[in-house]
């Protein structure tokens, strides 16, 4: 389809801002994300949100006065920041975009790196969602992930974020760690819903390329266990009053992640900060561009280059893949109609992809009503088979 047709029947999707802030105390043997072991007693604060901020201001072209969200403010670590620069860098974002009044704001930290004054210190800078790397309550656990922190300061940090005046915010919790029962997989989970948090991210452990764990593999509980784990963890959260809404995430009633729920709707967002990554719908030609930033620090706050690494324009033939990858990671019905509204495309001429559709709802992986697509259960238990008879 070419792109004068996009420009009329595509959507502009709502926006939210991502910055990544790459250094961490010590790399974790599973991360595979853009993190750098802090090597220095002092972090570049000041001059990486000046970076930041310039970067920043190079993207908000993209979106002109399209209100912003939400933020989510990820790492790497971003807790080793002090309020004053977080209090700064927001300032600078809100000089910079149209900030939705009512944006859901949300900071990552490391239980091992805060106290009661730092989160209270960024609330005050405008973060009101905090989301804690607890991961597991059991030492031995927290050892074998390469965690910093023990059961007591995750039990602490959960008390800081529940008094610091927050709107919400999330524990992550994972499961299918090394050597794991069914037992000690539930003691975890039931530790993190007695600490009453309105969001809980409650994920497996999954072995990445370029980690640690790849490179010397530990001993992981098999398929029978993990899907034992999740059967019972999952009627746990449920009696606890936790509501599944998307792969890995349970909340109370309206505490949904807004910025994550952006993500899997096929929204927009923009990301700053070394390696982020974004996605962002041009309104004058009507292509959707993949972005990458410039991924190592050093080479990010080199001011002889662009913040830029990678500009993508994602063709016609990608979109539909993309669309339910990120769409069908929700339990929420898809309305049919965002699917020509957030892509351009029109369904009834993409006669693969119907085929490929209909052959999903004849396996039971897919529901379809008049006006919605619905992941069924056993969808979502076979998620990655459904995503690959959509390619």
């Amino acid at each position: 389809m070419a792109a004068s047709a996009l420009v009329k029947t595509l959507q502009l999707p709502p926006v939210a801002l991502y910055i990544h802030i790459p250094w961490c105390v010590q790399k974790c043997p599973y991360c595979d994300f853009n993190s750098h072991g802090q090597k220095q007693s002092t972090l570049p604060e000041a001059e990486y949100v000046s970076h930041l901020l310039d970067d920043l201001a190079e993207d908000a072209k993209f979106i002109g006065d399209r209100p912003v969200r939400s933020i989510f403010i990820g790492g790497g670590t971003p807790s080793l920041f002090s309020p004053e620069a977080i209090g700064r860098l927001l300032a600078g974002v809100r000089e910079r975009v149209n900030l939705a009044s009512d944006a859901e704001i949300t900071l990552e930290a490391n239980p091992g790196t805060v106290e009661s004054e730092r989160f209270n210190g960024f609330a005050k800078a405008g973060v009101n969602r905090i989301s804690i790397g607890v991961q597991s309550f059991q030492q031995e656990k927290l050892e074998k992930l390469g965690r910093i922190h023990d059961e007591q300061q995750a039990l602490n940090a959960a008390g800081y974020a529940r008094n610091a005046g927050l709107n919400s915010f999330n524990l992550d919790l994972m499961h299918g760690l090394p050597e794991q029962s069914i037992d000690d997989a539930l003691f975890d989970l039931r530790q993190g819903i007695a600490q009453q948090p309105p969001h809980l991210s409650w994920y497996q452990l999954t072995i990445e390329p370029n980690t640690q764990f790849h490179s010397k593999p530990p001993i992981l509980p098999d398929d029978d266990i993990l899907w034992d784990i999740q059967e019972q963890g999952h009627d746990i959260l449920s009696s606890a009053g936790y509501e599944q809404y998307e792969i890995s995430g349970y909340s109370l009633a309206g505490q949904q992640c807004k910025h994550n729920l952006n993500y899997w709707r096929f929204g927009d967002y923009l990301g700053i900060g070394c390696g982020a990554h974004g996605k962002i719908t041009l309104k004058d030609t009507g292509h959707i561009v993949r972005t990458v930033k410039v991924k190592h620090p050093k080479g990010y706050m080199d001011l002889t280059r662009s913040y830029m690494h990678q500009r993508h324009i994602v063709q016609d033939d990608e979109l539909p893949f993309e669309f339910f990858m990120n769409r069908l990671r929700l339990l929420e019905a898809c309305p049919k109609q965002d699917f020509t509204d957030f892509t351009g495309l029109v369904m009834d001429e993409q006669t693969e992809l119907k085929a490929n559709l209909n052959s999903a709802i004849e396996k039971g992986l897919l529901a379809e009503t008049d006006t919605h697509w619905q992941v069924t259960p056993l969808g979502r238990r076979y998620l990655n088979s459904l995503l690959e008879m959509l390619v």
